[in-house]
C-alpha cells in the first residue's frame, strides 16, 4: 500500500468528473480529505486511512469496484473506503439515514475519522460556493437546504465522539454558519 500509489489510481479514476455544480476538477475533493486526515493522525501509522481519503469516492462516482480496491489496497483500505460508500440503489433519505446510523453505532475510530474530512470537505466546498452563489447553492443537491441541514447535523450528532479533533470542531462550526 502507498499513498503515491492511491494517489495516482485516484486521480486516474476521477479524471473527467467534476464537483458538483461546478468545473474543479472531483479529484480536488480527494485530495482535500487525505490533506485533511493527513494534518489529523500520524501519516506514517495511519497510511490506510490516509489513501481511504483518496479513494473513498471511487467505488461510488466511477467504474471502480470494490473488488479492485480490495485488490490494489487490501482489506484495511477497502473497508475504509466502503464504510464511506453508499448504496445508490436507496433513496436519498434512506442512504443518509444509514450513514447516520452507521457512523453513530458501528463505525471505528477510523471509519468515523474519514467520514468527518468527507464532510468537512464538502461543507468547506458549500461555504465557498454560498459565498459566491448564496441561497442558489441549495439547487446544486438533490435535496435543498432544509435535507442538508437535517443530514450534516445527524452526521455532526453521530461523530461527536472526535470532539477532540480541530477537524470535528471546524465541521461543527461550518454546520453552525451553514444551517443555524
Amino acid at each position: 500500500m502507498s499513498v503515491l500509489k492511491a494517489i495516482e489510481f485516484s486521480a486516474n479514476a476521477h479524471l473527467g468528473y467534476f464537483r458538483k455544480g461546478s468545473r474543479v476538477p472531483y479529484i480536488t475533493h480527494p485530495f482535500e480529505v487525505a490533506k485533511i486526515l493527513a494534518a489529523a493522525v500520524d501519516s506514517e501509522t495511519n497510511e490506510a486511512l490516509i489513501c481511504a481519503g483518496l479513494l473513498h469516492d471511487t467505488v461510488e462516482d466511477t467504474e471502480t469496484t470494490m473488488e479492485i480496491i480490495q485488490q490494489e489496497f487490501g482489506t484495511e483500505v477497502a473497508a475504509l473506503v466502503a464504510s464511506d460508500s453508499e448504496d445508490k440503489t436507496l433513496s436519498w433519505e434512506k442512504r443518509k439515514k444509514n450513514t447516520i446510523d452507521f457512523l453513530e453505532n458501528e463505525a471505528t475510530r477510523d471509519m468515523q475519522l474519514l467520514a468527518c474530512a468527507d464532510k468537512l470537505a464538502n461543507l468547506r466546498s458549500i461555504k465557498k460556493d454560498y459565498a459566491i452563489m448564496g441561497d442558489e447553492v441549495w439547487n446544486i443537491f438533490v435535496r435543498g437546504k432544509e435535507k442538508q441541514a437535517w443530514y450534516y447535523k445527524g452526521v455532526l450528532n453521530s461523530l461527536k465522539s472526535l470532539d477532540t479533533f480541530s477537524m470535528y470542531r471546524e465541521f461543527n462550526q461550518l454546520v453552525q454558519e451553514l444551517f443555524d
